[in-house]
């Protein structure tokens, strides 16, 4: 697939690496794996129950799943037949189902390089791990018990065999385990010894099982004796072929049922596949291979099921004195125009003719012993391609490191990376169903693993084309993603009419993989076609909000928190997260300021590192950052630019700037002056205080001093380890004896001048208050309060921020108490009237406190405290003459005026008193939410409105300073 990282498994490039074209590598494999011994076992006896017609059929729609040129030949291949039999029908459905997947399976291999693990491959890379994960497994497990199953149908043949000629070793079950157990101990020798030999073991089983396949047509056309008469077979004859044209269901058989028998022949399509790995141009030979294979075997199919219906009836006794002459009846049976009556007249059971398996082939062949060996060839062949498919495909799951407990078989030998252990635990897989000798009860399942390999690479081809990614650009034209869509819902179905209880084992352990997966998260990034439609339905769902008015019952608070790179402020981020998780938008954004091209150099080699770390932590937000001369323009253009849509933010939330008294006077405008851009711009805004401020920058610089301390101090032991002389050995252990030792207070000397940072503190003391602080808002908060002094009517928002906190589960145990203010002699009308109003809010409440005195002034020590804050920003220009006061004011226009002081001492009076009754009523509450006050703009000046904000706040619990934009966020309305 395009787009693959180093993290992909690399190809060994070394010389002698034995590589395979499209002919040894996937036609040969295909070819042998799709003919199995249901062409001379069970074909005969399909013909016999569904006819010519409808057999044809099934074999046709069995392998056409995949191919739209294919899908065409075979609907105009069996137009002929439908009416007829239905033998036709259920090979062509068989033949449509394979076609279909060959599509599919060419285009996604056109797509790309394609690299070891066959379908597990195709299917990871287009439709991520966790699909691909959980197919992956379950198609290797059915790679290594078909190899069981392939075995035990060349031991079964051995066995009859040796009954035949009395020759039986023990009883047939155990005799049926024996030669399979040597027979797959030589065929794990020869995988073992390497795929090139694999490949001509490969070749002359093909030769021989093609050489068989010739035997049977040249022995339709030599002359019938009386012996093969009175088994059913007469050469060509019209009366047989209108006979055996139509269905004659046995007792208890169906279309579907008969399908269900025939359809195991038609899972071969992916034994090419199955080991990209091991080809030369993977890219070419997979479609061509895999196409080539289907057309000429369904053709051989086809073949055989109208040549073996034109010669051979349904049933014969094998005793020519079971005759009637023509037109004559025997106990009331009509007679076929041959003169011989085998399905109806019978004085004995009918041990012949095409219900009878693979004595037909050998009957009707010019040379019997041929097809024995013909069946010997397509057993071993099928067992000998799955037993080393099933490692392949096993291997590259492994590498991919989905399952951390399989990567025991990731490791590859030789020059092949060959998969040793995994063709030993295949080995032992097939050794104990082999042992089990009876697989009539697994093989349903098999087949079933395999049709979910077929649906999943079909709607991987659908899925691809239906994202729209611009990746999507297979090589191979001759595909549609509707015909793919059929292909995965036919495969689907036909699961269903093999062996329904089989089809739901298949859903449900393909199900609990991919919840595995899933939960386990890998971290791989294959640019699956999942990412792609992700993205195309968040597009389409962000472009359909845009149609849609904003209601207030829809508000969420959708943040944007100033917390500079989001792990150096994470308290202000966990209590942002806390009330916009799973139902707001969350930014974190980080202001460069500085010279452009060395800021933009910064943020763009921190910005995956900082949003995976939003990941990793499990937080649902998005990072972003801007490089900007001032902070304030930097903030200016987040609060404009950021969002989608109606995805945008409609709340700043940013930390309390603590050091505001020793600041410079350029941060206090930004500061100040940030808080009136959100306003101008109509957003939201919340201060967030804590004791002990955010900021665990220089916590995080001492972490990183002391990795690399560490790093030091174990390449040093590694050193020592190495060192083969004593006396160096014991100058090293000295000097890493003295960095075992080493510590915050001691560092070793250094040049770099962070290691001050270190020098300055214990390694126990990191200021470990302010680690604490950073997060105290991850731990559940228990029972108590968060106290909501809801003051102005902002719309609403300072009582939704504290309704949404309890929702989580953090908070959950924590009661609202509302606190309003009011007059002293209406508390409780007002009381009830607040009560009320919450009510038809449906915001839950614990109490609610009316405050009768908040507009007294506040007691004399608080607001002497207020003024000896404020003094060093104090003008004083009334004590001074008009002239100097004027020069003051041009020279320091920052500065607290007395007309200035005068003019809002009654708020500042409301901030001071505020303060102590916050220090009264809300002292021990988890969280205060307070109504933030506003400053209008060019009337107060950027310090006295720093020093109202710091006397509101000190000396209390966390704090949210909230300001709506006056928009109702709250409705009565249901």
């Amino acid at each position: 697939m395009p787009g693959d990282e180093q993290a992909e498994n690399k190809e060994e490039d070394q010389a002698g690496v034995v590589k395979f074209g499209w002919v040894k590598g996937v036609l040969v494999r295909c070819m042998l794996n799709i003919w199995g011994v249901m062409l001379f076992i069970r074909l005969s006896w399909i013909v016999g129950e569904a006819g010519i017609g409808l057999g044809v059929i099934i074999i046709l729609l069995s392998t056409m799943v995949t191919s739209i040129t294919g899908l065409s030949t075979s609907a105009i291949a069996t137009n002929g037949f439908v009416r007829g039999g239905l033998g036709v029908i259920i090979i062509g459905l068989s033949v449509v189902v394979t076609t279909l997947t060959g599509i599919s399976m060419s285009a996604i291999c056109t797509n790309g390089v394609v690299r070891g693990g066959g379908a597990y491959y195709l299917i990871s890379r287009s439709l991520g791990p966790e699909f691909g994960g959980s197919i992956g497994l379950i198609f290797a497990f059915a790679n290594a018990v078909a190899v069981a199953m392939y075995v035990v149908g060349f031991a079964e043949t051995v066995v009859d065999l040796l009954k035949e000629s009395n020759s039986m070793m023990v009883d047939p079950t155990n005799d049926i385990r024996i030669i399979g157990s040597i027979t797959v101990v030589i065929l794990l020798g020869i995988s073992v010894a390497g795929m090139e030999w694999e490949a001509k073991a490969q070749v002359i089983l093909l030769i021989i099982l093609l050489i068989a396949i010739v035997n049977f047509f040249i022995g339709t056309v030599i002359p019938s004796n009386n012996d093969k008469k009175s088994r059913g077979f007469f050469n060509y004859q019209a009366s047989i072929f209108a006979e055996n044209f139509g269905p004659s269901f046995t007792k208890g058989e169906g279309f579907f049922s008969v399908f269900a028998i025939f359809f195991p022949a038609a899972t071969g399509i992916l034994a090419g596949a199955n080991i990209s790995g091991d080809l030369e141009d993977p890219q070419d030979a997979i479609p061509r291979g895999t196409m080539l294979a289907i057309f000429i075997t369904t053709v051989a199919y086809i073949g055989v099921a109208i040549c073996v219906g034109a010669c051979v009836v349904r049933d014969a006794t094998g005793s020519m004195n079971d005759t009637v002459i023509s037109g004559m009846n025997c106990n009331g049976s009509a007679a076929c125009g041959l003169g011989y009556d085998f399905s109806r007249c019978r004085h004995e059971p009918c041990q012949y003719g095409l219900m009878n398996n693979f004595q037909v082939m050998s009957m009707v062949s010019g040379f019997g012993p041929l097809i024995t060996a013909g069946i010997f060839s397509a057993t071993l062949s099928s067992a000998l391609a799955s037993l080393v498919s099933a490692p392949k495909v096993f291997q590259a799951l492994c590498k991919d490191n989905i399952y951390k407990a399989l990567q025991f078989f990731a490791k590859g030998y030789g020059k092949n990376n060959e998969p040793l252990r995994g063709y030993f635990l295949t080995f032992v897989i097939a050794m104990a169903f082999i042992l089990i000798a009876e697989l009539n009860t697994i093989a349903p399942i098999i087949s079933n693993f395999f049709l979910a390999s077929y649906a999943l690479i079909n709607f991987s081809c659908f899925h691809a084309s239906y994202a729209k990614s611009p990746g999507w650009r297979p090589a191979y034209g001759i595909y549609n993603m509707w015909v793919s869509l059929f292909g995965a819902i036919l495969c689907c179905a036909v699961m269903f009419v093999i062996n329904w209880w089989a089809a739901v084992i298949t859903y449900v352990i393909e199900f609990f993989l991919y919840i595995y997966v899933t939960y386990k998260k890998p971290d791989v990034n294959w640019g699956s076609s999942t990412q792609a439609l992700s993205y195309v339905s968040a597009l389409d769902n962000a472009l359909e909000l845009t149609t849609v008015e904003d209601h207030v019952k829809n508000f969420r608070p959708q943040c944007i928190v100033l917390t500079g790179g989001p792990m150096t402020r994470p308290a202000l981020l966990d209590i942002t997260h806390a009330f916009t998780k799973n139902s707001g938008l969350c930014i974190c954004c980080e202001v460069f300021v500085g010279p452009r091209k060395l800021c933009v150099k910064e943020m763009n080699s921190g910005m995956a590192k900082k949003q995976a770390w939003l990941i990793k932590n499990k937080i649902k937000a998005f990072y972003a950052a801007v490089a900007a001369d001032c902070f304030r323009d930097g903030v200016r253009s987040l609060l404009q630019a950021s969002g989608l849509g109606r995805m945008k933010p409609n709340t700043l939330v940013i930390g309390y700037k603590k050091n505001w008294r020793k600041a410079p006077l350029t941060e206090i405008e930004n500061y100040v002056g940030i808080i009136h851009d959100a306003f101008d711009f109509e957003i939201g805004v919340v201060i967030v205080r804590i004791s002990q401020g955010f900021d665990i920058s220089q916590v995080l610089q001492v972490q990183d001093e002391l990795e690399k301390l560490e790093q030091e101090r174990l390449a040093l032991e590694a050193t020592i380890k190495d060192n083969e002389c004593e006396e160096e050995s014991g100058g090293l252990r000295g000097l890493f004896k003295k960095a075992g030792k080493l510590n915050i207070t001691k560092p070793t000397p250094k040049k770099d001048s962070s290691i001050n940072t270190i020098q300055s503190m214990h390694v126990g003391e990191i200021n470990q208050k302010l680690v604490e602080a950073s997060t105290q808002f991850k731990k559940k908060q228990g029972k108590g309060t968060i106290d909501v002094w809801w003051l102005f009517d902002d719309g609403g928002l300072t009582l939704l921020i504290p309704y949404i906190l309890t929702l989580r589960k953090k908070w959950k145990d924590c009661k609202l108490r509302i606190y309003v203010g009011g007059k002293i002699n209406r508390i409780e009308e007002e009381k009830i009237t607040m009560a009320s109003l919450l009510s038809k809010f449906r915001i839950k409440f614990a109490d609610i406190h009316v405050i009768g005195d908040i507009n007294i002034k506040p007691n004399k020590e608080s607001w002497k405290f207020f003024e000896e804050m404020i003094e060093p920003y104090r003008l004083h220009e009334s004590c001074k003459d008009l002239t100097t006061a004027e020069k003051l004011k041009r020279e320091t226009p920052w500065k607290i005026t007395d007309a200035e002081l005068e003019a809002v001492k009654e708020k500042s009076y409301r901030q001071v008193r505020l303060n102590e009754l916050l220090q009264e009523h809300s002292r021990a509450a988890n969280l205060i939410v307070l109504s933030l006050p506003v400053a209008r703009k060019g009337s107060i000046s950027d310090w006295l409105y720093m020093a109202w904000l710091e006397i509101l706040t000190k000396n209390l619990p966390p704090v949210l300073l909230v300001r709506g934009n006056h928009k109702n966020v709250l409705t009565f309305y249901s």
